[in-house]
């Protein structure tokens, strides 16, 4: 009997575990995760609004209750209280690491630890009921927010701050979330991108869903299109990019309807400095750029600033080490082959890896789907190799010696029910857990 640890519950570990089972029958997979709750982004990292998108939640759950795959939560692979990276290639024979990428990539610029500047990534935590995020008044106060970014993560902020009270209400947000939304003031959202309308890299689904939202302009400035000479001309654009020309341009060209809030789509801008007022973020400097002739672009010396007590980044993420695990500084990921990790340039038996900090923060949900199947080929190849080694016939007695008590697959099933029982108190549908302790309360009362 294989046995396989997955670190990891979002798609990329879940989408490893079913390639695993359905393809060995002697395989059992345990999924750990650091967190009581399973799949990952796909319930921090959606929007709430994105019903669709988060009804993937079902096709995961399918995997997590295959009879060989067992969810372990509140398990801290190589931190507190939990097992390092080498008792855990102890208890299996294989461990599979599907950590994501969990850090922002930094502006680098002078303010941006002012109070009020954020990541995109602090922001979506606080209204997905992540119990990591802070509770820090994002919104309290703010009339003016900057969101500096043009992918689907800032499109997805910048919605969120538009965001009615009676749409945020039938989502699954936290209580304390949906209060402060419903009560926010702000007016104007900028949404700013370095380079051009035809190198943003938002899908055409997610823009215009923009100019969907009740009482809300979107505003596009036909100049700062102009600079782009594929507006121009997006005949040799990809067909994405000149789906998104067509939806900016119908914008630029199209009058304002005189909405309470307006998204404001700005391009070839680059922050410079964040501004203070009475201590906390006040505006952005922004500097005029234009092409370089070479995809990137160059700095014109002019310079406009942008009122906002608000500023969140949407510049990208970084894999950030596991103690005990070889990690490339440069590209935020684990040296690899295949998915077979890399210790000193020579393959690491038994030690793979998938998704983001395999190959960095690239791609949408499906693209783990190939990925964790390159890792899973690689596994499978090594089998009579890893079955040599003897491990543990189970790891869960072997943890709980050790001082871990993982949340099992009943202890999910419990939050999810408290998650229902909270909703129906509030009026409202199911309503997220948004702390370390409420979770575990209720995780503790799916125990037999």
């Amino acid at each position: 009997m294989l046995r396989v640890a997955v670190v990891g519950s979002g798609p990329s570990g879940c989408y490893t575990a079913q390639g695993l089972v359905q393809q060995d029958s002697s395989v059992r997979v345990d999924v750990l995760d650091r967190l009581p709750c399973p799949y990952g982004l796909v319930r921090y990292g959606v929007a709430p609004d994105h019903e669709k998108i988060k009804s993937l939640q079902n096709n995961l759950r399918t995997i997590l209750e295959h009879e060989r795959v067992r969810f372990l939560g509140g398990v801290h692979v190589g931190g507190s209280g939990g097992p390092s990276v080498g008792r855990l290639r102890e208890l299996y024979h294989a461990v599979v690491y599907c950590v994501g990428a969990a850090a922002d990539r930094r502006l680098g610029i002078p303010g941006e630890d002012l109070p009020g500047s954020w990541s995109a990534t602090e922001f979506v935590s606080w209204y997905s009921a992540h119990p990591d995020a802070v509770d820090d008044g994002f919104v309290h106060g703010v009339r003016s927010a900057v969101v500096i970014g043009v992918g689907n993560v800032a499109v997805d902020v910048a919605r969120m701050l538009a965001r009615g009270a009676a749409e945020l209400r039938r989502t699954d947000m936290p209580e304390s979330a949906l209060a402060a939304l419903a009560a926010s003031r702000v007016t104007e959202i900028h949404m700013v991108g370095r380079r051009g309308p035809s190198q943003a890299r938002f899908t055409t689904k997610e823009l215009r869903e923009l100019g969907l939202l009740p009482d809300t302009d979107v505003v596009v400035d036909p100049r700062e299109l102009a600079l782009d000479p594929a507006y121009t001309d997006p005949s040799a654009l990809p067909s994405a990019q000149r789906r998104n020309i067509e939806v900016l341009r119908g914008w630029a060209e199209a009058p304002a309807r005189g909405g309470a809030r307006r998204i404001r789509l700005r391009f070839f801008l680059r922050p410079v400095e964040l501004l203070a007022v009475d201590g906390r973020v006040g505006a952005v400097r922004l500097e005029r750029t234009v092409p370089d002739g070479h995809g990137g672009v160059t700095g014109t010396g002019r310079y406009e600033d942008v009122a906002a007590q608000l500023v969140l980044r949407s510049v990208g993420y970084r894999g950030v080490p596991l103690d005990g695990l070889p990690f490339d500084a440069g590209t935020g990921t684990v040296p690899h082959r295949a998915g077979r990790v890399l210790r000193d340039g020579a393959v690491a038996p038994g030690e793979y890896v998938a998704g983001w900090i395999k190959r960095g923060p690239t791609g949408v949900i499906g693209t783990n789907r190939p990925c964790a199947k390159e890792t899973v080929a690689s596994l499978l190849a090594d089998v009579p190799v890893l079955v040599r080694r003897q491990v543990p016939d189970d790891s869960v007695p072997v943890l709980r010696a050790e001082g871990v008590e993982p949340v099992e697959w009943s202890g999910w099933q419990a939050i999810e029910r408290a998650e229902a029982a909270l909703g129906a108190s509030l009026g409202r549908e199911v309503v997220k857990l948004p702390d370390w302790e409420s979770l575990r309360a209720a995780a503790r009362g799916g125990v037999a």
